[in-house]
Order: structure tokens, then sequence, then C-alpha cells
């Protein structure tokens, strides 16, 4: 018979709500502590801290750390994670409790969530799931999901049949770039993508032990999760251009380069006035506790980061869209977070329609010089009017034209649909993130607030010629859905990516040296037969490697500006390679683990783990050691 590890974690539905002691408890206190992998001391955020025999519980936050109130003297905790062995501590007279887990992976026979514990079962993860609701108040769902510490209260657990019995999510199929030889194909031309929902989508996957699917791991948006050490532009233009050289760590005969753009930092304070537009699905596939209830917690921290200048209004679509806020001022921000209270799921879903009246709320309340701007919050499910990938991309494209910007935030699990929310995204002038729990909603709308929402440069696109005298084939790393014609590049009516205030993006090509065995790696293309390739010329055996253009527009603009850099010099061993280089390497090998990809050579995770760890820097958020830490839970899944 197949073991069940019975959790909850807070990847998969956010955090946890606890009870408050019982009733005249009269030595109830509270415990507060960190828990740590055993192995290594890293902090583990996600693990389920109950207490036993009780529905009483939270989960340690991105550091590891908790806080709980219990009964007595004589409470057991109980620490639970995926992959590690569950652990049981008699509180007694301590008031701080740190603990260690040991990994477990033997017992990862068979994942399921349920509620606080052995209570009930979910039926599976695309199906029933959990919710908490306030006790006495059967049909709200309660209001806020921030930590336990922050808001005790008297709840309690009711499933819901919210997920269709079989998973619909559904992703853009990928298929991986190849190598290419710079005689046959001497241009590489993209568009970058600072997105980074793929990374925290294949978290909520990794979590809860699942291993995602493989069109689901898009390699750029893992990278560009991670903010990069790059120097701040000093010049008129808003980015600064970082490359570097270095022997690849999955195959030592070929050789990585590393392409960083730094958007310019501008302060909040100094940041243009925002009009923006909430449009949120209050449909009914959104009623479940990591879709409506999360959003809305997700909502309210942004609303606190707004200004007085700054002006909001929300539009909400189920069977209809509508307007329940009309643009209000961001220091009104009571009445902001009342009408996001205020909403509830039900109905079906028809998002052409809200989309249509956000855009023209938008349009009405424009501001000049101002950061216009859409915040689409949703599962993607729409099933009502305009739905389809197709007319999704056409009515985008149309909106965009208004110069309003866009901004889409994914929840939820089982009917996912991140095709679409990248289409929507990508041909909107937007940014596209996914919310898991409400760490990654800090993250997102808190600590890169102005990344998220405040566009200084758009239409970026990156053209690259390798330099035949140096390079016998190369190989872009991900950015699959963001390749472009070599005519795209100087064609401004083309679209590409945008980049927001403080923003990191950053790019990886595998090449193969002149000289070096490339069987296997590039496939033969017969010759022609009306022309034949020409010669490499002498003025390209240089210690040129590549030239790099780079075009952009600002917000506003309508012409783009060209720049130009080379890359010189001999590759390094990886150990004398920078921090920036060694993490976005480590990322980027264990998307190929993640994908199997035919390209991944000698990646393996132990190879991921050594490299992170020696490239994880200040790392004062906790991002990279929660990755480090993922890397490690995987490996069962991997091997499976």
């Amino acid at each position: 018979m197949k073991k069940y590890i019975i959790i909850l974690t807070a990847f998969a539905l956010t955090t946890v709500i606890g009870l408050k002691s019982l009733p005249g408890s009269a030595q109830s206190k509270t415990i507060t502590g960190i828990v740590y992998d055993k192995h290594d001391n890293v902090p583990l955020g996600g693990v389920n801290v109950l207490v036993k025999g009780t529905r009483s519980g939270t989960v340690t936050d991105i550091n590891g750390k908790y806080k709980i109130n219990v009964p007595g003297h004589k409470s057991v905790l109980q620490f639970s994670f995926v992959g590690y062995i569950t652990k049981e501590i008699v509180v007694k007279e301590q008031i701080n409790i740190d603990v260690f887990l040991e990994v477990d992976v033997s017992e990862l026979s068979e994942v399921v969530v349920t509620g606080y514990g052995p209570r009930r079962v979910v039926r599976s993860l695309t199906g029933s799931v959990s919710t908490v609701r306030k006790r006495g108040k059967k049909n709200k769902v309660a209001p806020s999901y921030a930590p336990v510490y922050d808001q005790l209260g008297d709840y309690e657990v009711d499933d819901i049949d919210t997920y269709p019995r079989h998973n619909t999510e559904e992703y853009e199929a990928i298929h991986e770039n190849i190598f290419l030889q710079p005689t046959k194909n001497p241009l590489s031309t993209f568009s970058i993508d600072v997105d980074a929902a793929s990374y925290s989508n294949l978290r909520r996957f990794l979590n809860n032990g699942q291993k995602p699917p493989v069109d689901a791991v898009r390699i750029e948006e893992m990278v560009n999760y991670f903010h990069y050490d790059y120097v701040q532009p000093d010049g008129e233009d808003p980015f600064s251009i970082t490359t570097e050289i270095g022997v690849t760590p999955w195959n030592e005969k070929h050789q990585l380069v590393h392409i960083g753009l730094q958007g310019k930092k501008i302060p909040t304070d100094n940041l243009p006035p925002s009009n923006l537009v909430f449009l949120i699905d209050v449909s009914g596939s959104m009623s479940a506790a990591n879709k409506l209830p999360l959003l809305k917690s997700s909502f309210k921290m942004l609303t606190k980061q707004l200004r007085e200048q700054d002006r909001v209004a929300i539009v909400v679509y189920a069977g209809a869209a509508g307007t329940v806020l009309p643009s209000t001022p961001g220091n009104r921000k009571e009445k902001i977070i009342s009408a996001l209270d205020n909403l509830e799921a039900g109905g079906s879903t028809a998002g052409g329609a809200g989309i249509k009246l956000a855009y023209k709320i938008a349009k009405e309340n424009f501001r000049d010089g101002g950061n216009n701007r859409v915040i689409l919050a949703t599962d993607g499910d729409f099933n009502v009017g305009a739905s389809s990938n197709a007319e999704m991309e056409r009515l985008i494209e149309e909106k965009r034209k208004d110069n309003i910007f866009l901004t889409v935030l994914g929840f939820g699990m089982g009917n996912y649909k991140d095709s679409k929310m990248e289409t929507i995204a990508d041909k909107g002038n937007g940014n596209y993130a996914y919310i898991d729990n409400i760490q990654e909603a800090r993250k997102v709308l808190v600590n890169e607030f102005g990344g998220t929402l405040f566009t200084i440069a758009k239409d970026v696109k990156l053209q690259v010629e390798f330099n035949p005298a140096m390079v016998q084939a190369y190989r872009l790393i991900g950015y699959e859905n963001r390749k472009l014609n070599k005519e795209d590049f100087n064609n401004d009516k083309k679209d590409a990516g945008d980049l927001g205030s403080g923003h990191t993006v950053t790019a990886l090509y595998e090449i193969i040296p002149t000289g070096v065995d490339s069987k296997g790696f590039i496939q033969p293309v017969d010759e022609l037969k009306y022309q034949k390739n020409t010669e490499v010329r002498k003025a390209t055996k240089s210690d040129e490697i590549l030239t790099l253009k780079l075009r952009y527009k600002k917000p506003e603009g309508t012409t783009s500006k060209l720049l130009v850099k080379t890359l010189k010099g001999n590759a390094v061993p990886v150990a004398q390679t920078s921090d920036n280089f060694r993490f976005s390497a480590a990322v980027a090998a264990f998307g190929m683990i993640l994908r199997d990809s035919e390209f991944k050579s000698n990646a393996n995770l132990g190879q991921v783990v050594a490299l992170a760890k020696s490239a994880k820097g200040k790392d004062e958020e906790g991002y990279r050691a929660e990755f480090i830490k993922m890397v490690k839970s995987t490996d069962f899944l991997v091997s499976k």
C-alpha cells in the first residue's frame, strides 16, 4: 500500500491561519523559532508547524521563522515538510524552539494535499481543495492570508469542490533552441523577457511533490526571477549592459556567454504618478483559498505602496464586467481596501469584456507623462465572449495602441491557463508573474514595486552576431517564445519586451569554440546549389567573440535607439567568474535538468547546488537560499 505524507505547503494553498488557544487555557504562551535543514543549516520556508491534536497551526516564512500560540507546557509541536522526516517536540518551559529537519525521500511515494493534518484528505491535487472560513460564517471566505502571527483568529477548515476533477492547466509548447552555425545563421535575434512566472509556478509543483510539466519550464524566466548585481547606468540610456564569458559548467569543452541588462533604479518618491486599473477575475473558478483570498491580500499590499498622486479604479468580471470602484486617489487606502474586501467569487468568466472595460477606464483617466497601467489578476480560465488565445492576442494588441501598459498576475492551480496569461502579457506591453503564496506577492508588489509597475524602456530587442573565426556554433538558452526574425530588429513596428525600474535581464549563450569536436551537437546542413557559403574574412580573425546590438524605445516613444557592444577575450575557468555568472548558470542548468534537455551534458543537481552556493552572495531576501533548498529536495522527483 502506498504511504501518504499528509501536508499543507505554503506554496500550494498559501499561508495557513491558525486557531487561538482554547478558552480558559491560563497557561497559553507564544513559541517562536527557526526551522533549518539539518544537513546544511539552510532555513526552510513553508514548513507546517502544528499543535498536535488540534487544528492550530502556522507555516514558516521564507527565512524559516515561525510564531505560534500553544495552550500549555505539555503541548506537542509537530513540524512537517515535503521530503523531510516529521519531527515532534514537547514544549515544556521553552519559549524559543529552533528545529532541524532531516531529509527522508524514501517516504515520498505519493503526496496528497489536506487541511491541517489527518482530518481530511483531499481527493487529488486537482480535485477538491481546502479553504479557510470564519467559524459561524459559512458563506464568507476569510478575507486575509497574512501570516498567522499577524492575525490570529478562530478559524476552521471546510472542504469545497473548486477545481475540475482532471487537470486542465494549459502551457504553450516549447521547442528547445538548438546549436546553430554562424556561417549559416550569423544573427540571433530575440526580445527581452522580464517575466518570472515560470519560476514561481514550477516552485508550486515541486513543493507539492510533483515534477512540473516540461512546457511549464521556461529557463529564461527562471534565470530572470533573481536579481543580479550589475552596475547601475550612469549615462542617458536607462540601463547598463554587462557581458562575460567563462567555461560552461556542464561541458568544459564549451563556453558560456553571459549578457546582463540593469534597469535604472528610480526611487519611489521620484516615480511618475500612476493611473492604475485593478482588473480582477471574480468568477466561480476563483473561489479557492489560493485564488481570490490570496489575490485580495496581494492587492492590499500593493495599495499600501500607493501615494496621494496615484489613482486606482477597480473593475471585476464574471459572467459580465462592471466597475466596483471609480478612479480613486491612492491616499484613500481604506476606501480601496474596503472595495477589495467586498469581492466574492461566482459565475462564468467574461475575460474579454473585463479587459475592454478596464482599458476604457484607464484611457478616460490617462495621465500624460505618468504610468498608465491595467493590472489583470486571474487564473486565465476565460469561457465567455472573447476567450481563445488568438482572440485575446488581437484584443490586447489593439488596446496597447493607447500607450497603456499591462501587468498580469496569475493565481491558482488545476485549471490554470499559463499559455493565455503569457500571451496576454507578451502582446500587451506588459509583464507576467505567478503568485503562489503571500511571500511571492510581497516580492512582486512590494520589494519589486518599481520594476513591476513602472516601465523605463519598451520594445527592447537584442541581436547578436557571432564571429565564425572564434565560434563554431552557438545556442541561446531559453527565450524560445521570444525569438524574432532578423528583419524584426530594425522594424520599429515590431513589439518586444519592456524593462521596469531597477529590473535586471539576463541571457545566456552556450557556444562551441572553433577547433572543438562538435559531433552530436550540430546538425549537418547540405551545401547550397545556387550559391556558396563565403569564407571567413581575415577581418573577423580577431579576439572579438561577438557583437551585441540592442534597440529600445522610451515608454511613450515610437522611434528606437541603437546601442552596440562587443565581447572580446578568452573564457575564464568557472571558479574565476562572477557570482552573477555562476548563479545564472546554476539556475539554467536546473531548468535543463527539469526539461531533461538533450543539451544538459554533465549537468546534475549536485553541481547545481555547488554552483548556487558559491554564488549565493548577500541574498538579503533569502530567494537564493530558497532555490538551493528547492534543488536539494528535487532529487527524488527528477529520478522518478
